[in-house]
């Protein structure tokens, strides 16, 4: 039988400590390239801005603008 010495626990610690496990760094790594990714679109984004695009008053066939409302009716006993 063999004895585990304070080295051997030692050792045995330092394996199964978290940064030594792949995963944990696969899922920093991935994090971080998602962040510097929004950074980067947002970057972009804000240096190359879109033209206008033409929407001839209006937009899925709605109006844009408020129609003018009708006048008021006159009164036929004012005059």
């Amino acid at each position: 039988m063999v004895e585990h010495t304070p080295a051997m626990q030692a050792a045995d610690s330092t394996r199964d400590a978290w940064y030594r496990q792949p995963i944990l760094w696969l899922g920093a790594l991935l994090l971080a390239a998602s962040l510097g990714g929004c950074i980067g679109l947002i970057v972009l984004g804000v240096r190359h801005a879109d033209e206008a695009v033409p929407t001839g008053g209006q937009l899925f066939k709605v109006p844009l603008a408020r129609p003018s409302p009708p006048a008021p009716p006159q009164d036929e006993t004012a005059r």
